[in-house]
């Protein structure tokens, strides 16, 4: 189960990849489709997320940052 860490409310649009950046705060890449190339990251949001170890990271259907614990060690 996931849990809201912070609420953003970012918009996302078609053709971007969003995620959690190593500063914790939400950016954006362009995604390479077909011949296109992609990259170029921004920054959409400064969220300011300090990560726990265990967890994984990332940007909800609200546009949200959540988290959810990571599954270690199953058979």
């Amino acid at each position: 189960m996931a849990e809201k860490v912070v609420k953003c409310g970012v918009k996302k649009e078609k053709g971007y990849l969003y995620y959690l950046d190593k500063n914790g705060n939400v950016a954006r890449s362009k995604m390479a489709r077909g011949g296109e190339k992609g990259g170029g990251a921004e920054v959409v949001n400064n969220a300011n997320v300090k990560r726990e170890q265990g967890y994984l990271y990332f940007i909800d259907k609200d546009g949200d940052v959540s988290r959810a614990k990571m599954a270690r060690g199953r058979k």
